[in-house]
């Protein structure tokens, strides 16, 4: 727990007939890693390869892979999908009943197993991730995107996971013309959220944070700022709203969300020795309270586990929706390239910081600890050493 470090391991293989091996020229550090570093989702083993961001060249493919070929240049959803069981058939790929090696064990955790995802502890499948140089990646014609001619890996990196989970954590907000939508979290997700809920139809976004840096990447795309260390949120948003409240809040922050005062203090305890809860929720709690009556909250924001006192009165009472969920990448891709291609979306605006793959343990202890202004890391698995830099034109 709380160490991560670069060793050489063998290249993957082919390991079943539809797989494909990629060879990584882009990956990227998410704020979900950081609930693996800190030792709050179960069953990671020493020496699991972590990242689910992450895209590449096609470098081998299995005999019965007849989409995908050899040179082919393409993004890797994190959740992995059969392609074929019922909840893929209805564009639910990130509950995929096929891709998960340890479903039983998830089925322990959750009642019914998500999907496999690379990277991402033994609970989905065990996987090896694409932090790395190469990757085996699984049902190669369902689960690899190709990416159009003239696209950057800037540009399309990210449709791997934050762009689509931020896209569909505003669409799960059923946003109607005008309306005011509360984001908590001015991470990448958070970032990406405040995009779309604009693309979407939003009249005026509320960002939530309380690291300037982080508040002004949220101002810079049109978003009123709030401080939750200098203003008291619930307060705020009635100030902001007319008295009613937003239509609709998104948690974009999750299970290790920053409380103030007594009861962040009491999370962090309850966190830290797993009694009563293992999951921090303060922004869930904060959002369920600081909604509008009728109104939607919102959850891309992870949860791995258990959480306490969690306000289902205020739920029940003002008539809430709740919509969550691992995301369904694959439903997403096709629009948001044409978003993408358009210039209605800059992907590259979230990036902070560009390292090697050498300089991973840098990367996740000024992220996880909002050093040097970090926003997001992109590491190269092929650049040589070097001194960490922002990247250009980062501030």
């Amino acid at each position: 727990m709380n160490r991560v470090g670069v060793e050489t391991v063998p290249d993957p293989t082919i390991l079943q007939p539809t797989d494909a091996i990629v060879r990584i020229t882009s990956t990227a550090i998410c704020g979900s890693d950081l609930h693996l570093l800190d030792g709050y989702i179960p069953t990671m083993v020493h020496g699991d390869i972590l990242g689910h961001e992450f895209m590449g060249e096609v470098v081998e493919v299995g005999h019965e892979v007849r989409r995908v070929k050899v040179g082919d240049r393409v993004i890797v959803p994190f959740p992995i999908a059969c392609g074929h069981c019922w909840f893929c058939q209805h564009d639910l790929t990130s509950l995929c009943d096929n891709s998960n090696a340890n479903a039983k064990l998830a089925e322990k955790m959750f009642g019914h197993a998500p999907s496999g995802i690379y990277g991402y502890s033994h609970l989905t499948g065990g996987y090896a991730g694409g932090q790395a140089q190469f990757a085996r990646t699984l049902y190669a014609d369902e689960n690899l995107f190709t990416v159009p001619e003239g696209l950057t890996d800037d540009q399309v990196l990210f449709l791997t996971d934050i762009l689509p989970t931020g896209y569909m954590g505003a669409l799960n907000c059923d946003i109607q013309p005008g309306d005011t939508v509360a984001v908590y979290g001015c991470g990448p997700v958070g970032l990406f959220t405040i995009m779309s809920a604009f693309l979407l139809g939003a009249g005026h976004v509320i960002a939530i944070d309380r690291f300037p840096y982080r508040l002004a990447r949220a101002a810079a795309l049109g978003a009123d700022p709030l401080n939750y260390e200098q203003e008291e949120v619930l307060e705020a948003l009635k100030l902001r709203t007319g008295g009613r409240g937003p239509d609709s809040v998104v948690d974009a922050v999750g299970m290790e969300s920053h409380g103030l005062g007594v009861g962040g203090l009491a999370d962090a305890v309850k966190q830290t020795t797993r009694i009563a809860e293992s999951d921090r929720p303060h922004s869930l709690r904060s959002a369920i309270i600081s909604v509008r009556k009728g109104g939607t909250v919102s959850v891309p924001g992870v949860y791995g586990g258990f959480a306490d006192k969690i306000p289902l009165g205020a739920f029940m009472n003002k008539g809430l929706t709740m919509r969550t969920g691992q995301t369904h990448v694959h439903r997403f891709v096709p629009r948001l390239l044409e978003h993408i291609v358009k210039g209605e979306i800059d992907p590259t605006a979230v990036i902070s910081h560009r390292l090697s793959l050498d300089e991973a343990p840098h990367g996740y202890h000024i992220f996880k600890h909002k050093e040097d202004h970090c926003v997001k890391c992109v590491l190269d698995p092929w650049a040589d050493s070097r001194p960490t830099g922002l990247a250009p034109g980062a501030q």
